[in-house]
């Protein structure tokens, strides 16, 4: 039976995947495999058993991924599951920068006893009234799952879209709209863009990416939206940009004491991607993921080991191997299993970084001799016996 934890609540549709062979346990020390959202793992002790955690969202800066790929525990993220509600989210944010809707809302809250609203709303409307987005330029920084959606749709609205991702995958490429002008520098977009967002990973090279020096190459009135990462912003000078009127509007889904605070800003309590439909959509995929992995041993969508994936197995056995990243390993490995007369039918070999993954199919099932044979060579981590 292969124990599951979930260290926060998971959509049901997404739990309902598991069969009769999962069981579901309160105790993160028993687990086979985790599912976790926001939970913080840093300080946990990971378990011997423990060999794989997925998130149900695609930022992973909750997990120990350096840690977890030490022990040969294969972490896992949804990419593109949330995509489409965050999407509609910065759309929404774009428009709430553009017409002051929330004044507007305010203000017929407070007039809510005024005999003559009607006719009073006609006198103040000006003050809400604001501008149109379309025709105007969308700068889209980080063209990912997220960042291509947004793209597509602003280029829907009618807005001028420039986009930058020196990284941007071949699906991205693909589904990226011919409208969006491909821009070398961010500083390009910093000078050009009315709107600017934000849809990169948090690493050292992008934390506080939108920083003073951005803002002083940015046009007087810009409007700002992250619904990627706090940190991405450094929000001290934020602050001093929106009193100085070089930033109309921050639009951001990270609610902290400094943001709250901010005049021009518009914070909202990290809603991206807490539409029921993106909560389905991250559990399913996280799910199917985790089966995957534990039923066939195939890696997709990992953020600490390579994709590997040598489908179902149809042979009569299937071992894996989390392993170092160093050479002659792979010869140590046939070489032990020619040893011990097993014929390898087919094997997958992949590397990332300091980590690697083989999979090996095999004539006939593994012996637990050969599977101690493999651990003991110099740069093993985690072995297991699928078939």
């Amino acid at each position: 039976m292969i124990k599951i934890n979930c260290l926060n609540p998971i959509a049901k549709v997404g739990l309902d995947i598991f069969n009769d062979n999962y069981e579901m346990v309160d105790d993160f020390a028993q687990a086979d495999a985790v599912l976790v959202r926001s939970a913080a793992m840093h300080d946990l002790d990971m378990p011997e058993s423990l060999k794989a955690i997925a998130r149900a969202g695609a930022g992973v800066n909750n997990i120990p991924l350096d840690k977890c790929a030490e022990k040969g525990i294969v972490v896992f993220n949804t990419p593109g599951a949330n995509a489409n509600g965050v999407k509609e989210l910065v759309i929404a944010g774009m428009l709430l920068a553009a017409r002051d809707i929330t004044g507007g809302i305010d203000w017929a809250k407070s007039a809510k006893d005024d005999p003559d609203v009607a006719k009073t709303s006609e006198k103040v409307k000006s003050k809400f009234g604001g501008t149109e987005i379309k025709g105007k330029k969308l700068g889209v920084i980080g063209l990912g799952a997220i960042g291509v959606q947004v793209a597509n749709a602003a280029v829907a609205l009618g807005m001028e879209v420039y986009g930058y991702d020196p990284y941007i995958s071949i699906a991205g490429a693909w589904n990226l709209s011919r409208s969006v002008k491909h821009i070398n520098t961010t500083e390009e977009i910093f000078r050009e863009c009315d709107y600017i967002t934000i849809h990169v990973p948090l690493l050292d090279s992008t934390k506080g990416m939108i920083n003073k020096e951005a803002f002083d190459m940015m046009k007087d009135g810009v409007v700002v939206l992250n619904y990627a990462r706090d940190i991405l912003v450094d929000e001290e000078a934020m602050a001093e940009a929106l009193k100085s009127g070089k930033v109309k509007k921050y639009m951001t889904d990270f609610a902290n004491p400094l943001s709250v605070k901010m005049e021009g800003a518009i914070v909202t309590p990290h809603l991206g991607a807490s539409t029921e439909e993106s909560e389905d959509n991250c559990a399913v995929m996280a799910v199917n993921e985790i089966r995957d992995f534990i039923e066939n041993g195939n890696i997709k969508n990992s953020v600490n080991y390579p994709a590997c994936d040598m489908g179902i197995c149809n042979k009569a056995g299937r071992v894996t191997i989390c392993h170092k990243n160093i050479p002659n390993m792979i010869s140590q490995f046939t070489s032990a299993f020619a040893a011990d007369n097993i014929n390898i039918s087919d094997m997958v070999n992949k590397s990332r970084g300091d980590y690697s993954y083989t999979m090996l199919d095999l004539d006939v099932s593994a012996s637990d001799h050969i599977v101690k044979t493999i651990e003991a060579i110099d740069g093993v981590i985690k072995v297991r016996v699928i078939k």
